[in-house]
């Protein structure tokens, strides 16, 4: 065990830990605005429109599949049936698809970033750490994919990185446990705890923030339009309002404004009541 590997696999995971934690503690705190995805959807849209939900279709399936294979012990898989070799074909071809589906969204997002004007001039510096972060994690897990699990001999993950892990998690660290792992699952652990670590400072906050509540939320009730008033404009503050009255001979639009100005003028001079207008009568 060296320096090199406590700071590796004991320290940095550790540090990345409390930034991930502490960081989104404080920046809800004080930056509640600035908790946003930062969409860009109104300056482009087609490119969007398809890399956004590959990207994210996929990627929920990519953790799925790391949530499945690091926190669950392969005791409990085998307890309900699911062998060995069951699970790697599982996880090999279920994780192959989501992550083609999730490259091609990214490489969608990635051209649209780089290329409209619009959206160039509005990615800001951690936007390009969290996109530089995120490519790297994605290309090294690939590399590991299909170098140890598709055309190579098959990486038992699962009884190293797993229980390396877990051993962060209950405060017993294990440094021995990721020695002997292949450097493309090194990098892609190290390069998805530093992703975490930067975390809370980009715009990947959203995340925690997902509308999951509008699946369970009532319905919106629309009210139909009334026939008779049909689409009408909206009057301005200083102007007055139009109501629509109904007559035996149909509906028609009036200005109740103007008819409650009109009737007080006539009925003052119906009735005299002021005194100048009375003088000049007699007179």
């Amino acid at each position: 065990m060296t320096v090199t590997e406590v700071l590796a696999w004991v320290a940095f995971p550790y540090i990345a830990a409390t930034s991930f934690f502490a960081g989104h503690i404080i920046r809800f705190r004080y930056d509640k605005y600035g908790w946003t995805s930062r969409s860009s959807q109104t300056y482009e849209n087609k490119l969007l429109a398809w890399g956004s939900p590959l990207f994210h279709y996929g990627i929920f399936g990519v953790f799925a599949g790391h949530a499945l294979g690091l926190f669950i012990p392969r005791e409990w898989t085998e307890a309900i049936g699911i062998d060995e070799h069951a699970y790697h074909l599982i996880a090999v071809w279920g994780g192959s698809i989501a992550t083609a589906v999730m490259i091609a969204g990214i490489i969608i997002l990635l051209i649209r970033r780089s290329t409209v004007g619009r959206v160039v001039r509005v990615t800001t510096t951690m936007d390009v750490v969290m996109y530089t972060l995120l490519v790297a994690t994605v290309v090294f897990g690939t590399a590991a994919l299909l170098k140890h699990q598709i055309f190579g001999e098959a990486f038992n993950y699962r009884g190293t990185i797993s229980p390396w892990l877990r051993s962060l998690m209950i405060f017993q660290p294990d440094v021995t446990l990721m020695t002997g792992v292949p450097l493309a699952f090194q990098l892609h652990v190290l390069t998805a705890v530093a992703l975490f670590l930067v975390w809370p400072y980009t715009r990947l906050v959203h995340v925690l923030s997902a509308p999951f509540g509008y699946l369970f939320r009532p319905y919106v009730v629309y009210r139909s339009r009334d026939a008779q008033r049909g689409a009408r404009k909206t009057p301005r503050g200083w102007e007055h309002s139009y109501t629509v009255e109904s007559d035996p001979a149909g509906s028609r639009s009036t200005d109740s404004g103007s008819m409650d100005s009109g009737s007080m003028d006539s009925g003052s001079t119906a009735s005299g009541s002021n005194p100048s207008e009375r003088e000049r009568a007699g007179r």
